[in-house]
Parts: structure tokens; sequence; C-alpha cells
């Protein structure tokens, strides 16, 4: 039996996650930035939505297959996620999906239309299963988790840049958006979610909440 794990390379095999009503293709892309790009397919329907069409469009196409997707989800407007965005959408004719605050900056970068802007509560289908939005704003101002509530087993939470084994995204010095990212990631990640919920951060392995937070506290205190 294969076991998922996370541990994924750029330039190596993708990581598949097998879960009741979906499936989780966890693939690296680039050398130097070492995205994380999230396939989901829902079993029932067959139907695709890719979180972060970050690089390397010649090894993404492939992943999605025949299929195709419906959706590409950009979980936040920094260069590095979105890369193969135009290239993915031109071969797929795919709906475009982002935060609303990142998505004309998504749209300049990239020359490719944002059709679906969205907010804290909205819902996107991946066939029969849906992904609820969850805003996290700091590391940018329309970064957007992604989370799935498994019926027959534990969340899975797709976190852009805003979440990661160790602490919060980047803010790059802005101590305001630094506050708001860790009271968003606080209130309605770690405070809503049980600590078995498993999360997929846009660079690195994946971890769950239950590890990362007995360090709220210390991130906190230790801010960027």
């Amino acid at each position: 039996m294969v076991t998922y794990t996370g541990d994924v390379e750029p330039g190596g095999s993708p990581d598949v996650r097998e879960l009741g009503a979906l499936t989780i293709t966890k693939l690296a892309v680039d050398q130097q930035m070492s995205n994380n790009c999230y396939l989901l397919r829902c079993h029932a329907t067959g139907e695709q939505v890719l979180v972060d069409a970050a690089a390397e469009p010649d090894r993404l196409l492939p992943l999605l297959g025949d299929a195709g997707i419906s959706t590409v989800v950009t979980t936040h407007q920094h260069w590095d996620h979105h890369r193969a965005l135009a290239d993915v959408v031109a071969a797929t004719g795919a709906a475009v999906v982002a935060g609303a605050p990142d998505a004309a900056a998504i749209t300049e970068q990239t020359g490719v239309p944002v059709t679906r802007e969205v907010r804290q509560g909205d819902t996107i289908a991946v066939g029969d299963c849906t992904l609820e939005v969850i805003a996290l704003a700091g590391h940018t101002p329309g970064s957007v988790a992604l989370l799935y509530d498994d019926p027959g087993g534990h969340p899975h939470l797709f976190t852009g840049d805003s979440l990661f084994p160790g602490g919060v995204g980047n803010t790059f010095g802005d101590e305001a958006a630094f506050v708001q990212l860790i009271d968003d990631v606080e209130t309605k990640v770690f405070q809503r979610l049980p600590d078995d919920t498993w999360f997929y951060p846009g660079h690195g392995n994946d971890s769950t909440i239950g590890a990362e937070r007995p360090h709220l506290a210390e991130w906190r205190a230790r801010g960027w």
C-alpha cells in the first residue's frame, strides 16, 4: 500500500493521496522556487481543479491528462504561483479563480482574466466535492486558503503561502500585515479546525494543525 507523505521535489514524481471522494496529487515545480501545485479530482464525476499553475506547463499539462480541468485557483498574486497560468488556460479553457483583492494584479501580471473573484466563505466545486474559501490577508491582500472537509475523514486545507510548517507567510517587514495574517490564521484556521486537519502549503512539506498549534504564541512573538 502506497502511503502519501507530501514530500516532493522539483523534477521528481508527484505524490498522490486517495480520499473517499477526492484524489489529491501534489507536484513540485521549478528548481529555484520549488512551488507546490495540487491537482484535485472528484471520483464521482472526474472533474478536476488545479491549485496554483505555478510553473512548468510541460509537466503540469500531462498531469491533467485528457480530462483537463474546469478551474485553476491561484492562491495569491505573487509571480511564482502563476507562471504557467496562461499556458494551462490556453490548453484547457479553465476558469480562473482568485481572491478578490488580488484579482487585478493576477490579470495584469499574466494577461489572463480572473473569471471569478472569491471572498471569505465562498465555495468552489470540484465535481461533487466542495472547497470553502478562507481569506487570509497579510502575505498579500487577497491570499486565500481552500478547505476540503472530507465527510469520510478529516479536513484538508490548501494554504498557499499563508501558512507553513513553522510559521505564517512572510509579510516583508509590514507589521500591520503580519498582525492581520497571524490574527486571520489563528481565528479562521486554528480556532476552527481540529488537530487532525492536514494542510498543504505553497512550498515545501505538509503538516497538521495539531503539530503547529503549540507554536502559535511564539510565532506571534517572533513576528517577521
